[in-house]
C-alpha cells in the first residue's frame, strides 16, 4: 500500500472545500454542459479573457520546497498518514521523502529526473532503479516530468489552449476542456479566476478513468496563488483518496536534491 501511496501522491497533487460535494453532486446529475459559448464577439472576448486570467495564475518556478501531510484511503480502508518532503529543481529534478508521520520514521527517498526513478526502501534496505515511463505503467497515468512537476506545485494539467464549453453563475464559472486523453470540467471562482475543482474522464470510455480534484486554502505570500489544500480522488480499477495539506512550502530558494545510494542496499 505504501509504494501505490508514494505514486498516487507523485501524479496528482490537491483541496477540500466546501462547494466540493454541490461540485460532484451537479456533475453526477447532469449530462456534460451544454455548449453555451456564443457567436457574437462581445461573449467570445469575455470567455477568452477569463480563460487567459485563468493561465496567468500557472506558477512559473526554479525551484520548490514544501512539507506536507498526506492523508490517504483505498479499496481496503485508510492508511496511516505521511509526511512528505518535497524538492524541485524544474526541468532536472524532483526529490522526495516519505515519513510515517505517527512514528517519524523515513519510509521511502526517491529521485525522479526526465528519464529515471530511483526509490530507497529505507525500512528494506532496497533500491529500484527504474525509467520515467514506470511510472505511466504503475499510475495508469499519461504523464511526462513536465507533468509531473505541474502536478507537484499545483499547476492545472490535461487542460488544452481550446475553452470546448462555458457558463457563468453568480459563484462559479465552468470551462471545459477536451485533450487527446481527457475531458477536463474546470470550475473556477468569478474573480481572480482560481481553480476550485478539475473533473477529468477518460475520453476512452472503456477504460472509465476518472480523476476529481479539488483546491483550496489558496495564499499569495510567495507571489503566486498556491493551494495549500487539495484533494483527489482517482479511479479506475481501484479507488484511492488522497488529502494533501501543505504546512510549509517556498519558490525560488536554494534547494538541495543530492542523491546517495547506501552500498549496503540490494537492488531491486
Amino acid at each position: 500500500m505504501q509504494h501505490r501511496i508514494f505514486y498516487f501522491f507523485l501524479i496528482i497533487s490537491l483541496a477540500s472545500c466546501k462547494v466540493t460535494k454541490q461540485i460532484n453532486k451537479a456533475i453526477s446529475n447532469k449530462p456534460p454542459m451544454a455548449i453555451e459559448i456564443k457567436s457574437d464577439e462581445d461573449s467570445i472576448k469575455n470567455i477568452e479573457n477569463d480563460f487567459q486570467k485563468f493561465k496567468s495564475h500557472y506558477i512559473d518556478f526554479k525551484t520548490f520546497n514544501a512539507k506536507l501531510r498526506i492523508e490517504s484511503s483505498g479499496n481496503n480502508g485508510s492508511n496511516p498518514d505521511i509526511t512528505a518532503v518535497v524538492r524541485i529543481v524544474k526541468d532536472s529534478a524532483i526529490w522526495i521523502s516519505l515519513s510515517a508521520t505517527f512514528l517519524n520514521v523515513e519510509v521511502y527517498r526517491a529521485l525522479i529526473t526526465k528519464d529515471s526513478v530511483i526509490l530507497l526502501n529505507k525500512q528494506q534496505k532496497e533500491v529500484m532503479r527504474r525509467s520515467l515511463s514506470y511510472l505511466q505503467e504503475v499510475t495508469e497515468i499519461p504523464l511526462d516530468y513536465k507533468t509531473l512537476e505541474n502536478i507537484i506545485v499545483g499547476n492545472p494539467v490535461f487542460i488544452s489552449n481550446h475553452v470546448n464549453a462555458y457558463k457563468k453563475t453568480e459563484k462559479n464559472i465552468l470551462m471545459s476542456t477536451i485533450t487527446d486523453n481527457f475531458k477536463n470540467l474546470l470550475t473556477l471562482t468569478t474573480n481572480e479566476k482560481l481553480l476550485l475543482h478539475s473533473k477529468m474522464d477518460d475520453i476512452d470510455l472503456s477504460k472509465n478513468r476518472t480523476a476529481d480534484i479539488t483546491y483550496d486554502g489558496y495564499d499569495y505570500s510567495s507571489g503566486y496563488y498556491f493551494s495549500t489544500n487539495r484533494k483527489i480522488f482517482a479511479s479506475e480499477k481501484k479507488k484511492i483518496d488522497l488529502r494533501l495539506d501543505f504546512k510549509q512550502y517556498e519558490f525560488n530558494k536554494d534547494v538541495s536534491v543530492s542523491f546517495s545510494i547506501p552500498k549496503n542496499y540490494l537492488s531491486k
